[in-house]
């Protein structure tokens, strides 16, 4: 049954060091990804960037049938929308750049609280929200998209409102970024499935993850019903399957998406031919993966 993993390409992954607690770090992933015929998995930390401890992992446990990319989330933690710290990453060989998590206002205004998967700081976030309520978009924000532009770096839209994100996209498509992962719409965002269907039409790729629903995963909250009325809205080449486990004690990445992708099949019908293009063919398109 798990030869439907052979060839995943999992495209989010909390995996150490971080200042997180995780279950997994950069090594123990790529070994069990290996061992489960992963063609490529990303690294994504909402603290530091993660292309170090990915190419350590790459050279030492990597081979010809495995990649392990890193990534950068644009955090207070890394200066914000801070232009040396993004080309310093992308010259590093990271593949995404989110746009603002665990320091998005909205994010911690969802949360209410400490939410799994977060850091030990001594330093409270300086809230952030980059469109105002006029639609205007923090001009440091537009010369990073205009940086991912030139470079063809994956946008990924981060856990602002959903206010935000549509601006972000509606940006971004403008200013000629061409691919773009939105992160989790269905959870923490707030996005109608309408939007999320005007997203995948402009292009966007509109993310599944096994971590937030409660049915898959021990942090999970969203009940398995929103699947239905998300494959209404959004076509199955516009959509992204992925994990997004590595949360201390949620257990294994690779178990915990083989168990989605079973549940996926079981419950919505989904055939192997879907599960590669969702969990395949469209994250290596997204990231430009032979």
């Amino acid at each position: 049954m798990r030869e439907i993993l052979k060839g995943i390409v999992d495209l989010h992954v909390h995996a150490g060091p971080s200042i997180a607690k995780r279950d997994v770090d950069s090594v123990d992933l790529i070994k069990a990804a290996k061992t489960a015929g992963y063609r490529a998995v990303l690294v994504k930390d909402h603290y530091f960037p993660t292309v170090m401890s990915c190419q350590v992992a790459q050279k030492h446990f990597g081979d010809e049938s495995i990649d392990i990319f890193g990534s950068i989330v644009l955090n207070n933690s890394v200066g914000l929308f801070n232009l040396k710290a993004i080309d310093t990453a992308f010259n590093m060989g990271a593949k995404i750049a989110w746009f603002p998590t665990v320091s998005a206002k909205n994010h911690v205004a969802s949360h209410k609280g400490k939410f799994v998967g977060s850091g030990n700081s001594s330093v409270d976030e300086d809230l952030v929200v980059y469109v105002d309520e006029n639609g205007v978009m923090d001009p440091a924000a537009v010369k990073i998209l205009e940086y991912m532009a030139k470079t063809d770096m994956v946008l990924g839209t981060g856990h602002g409102s959903a206010w935000e994100v549509d601006h972000l996209i509606k940006k971004a498509v403008e200013l000629g970024i061409t691919r773009i992962l939105v992160s989790h719409p269905h959870f923490l965002i707030g996005a109608s499935f309408e939007q999320m269907g005007q997203w995948a039409k402009m292009g966007a790729y509109i993310e599944l993850n096994a971590a937030v629903i409660m049915d898959v995963s021990k942090v999970g909250s969203l009940p398995w019903e929103v699947h239905d009325k998300i494959f209404e809205a959004v076509p199955l080449n516009r959509i992204i399957l992925d994990s997004d486990f590595g949360q201390a004690g949620n257990g294994c990445p690779v178990d915990g998406l083989y168990r989605y992708i079973q549940m996926l099949m079981e419950r919505n019908g989904l055939s192997e031919q879907d599960i590669n293009l969702i969990g395949k063919t469209n994250p290596s398109t997204l990231i430009g993966l032979n």
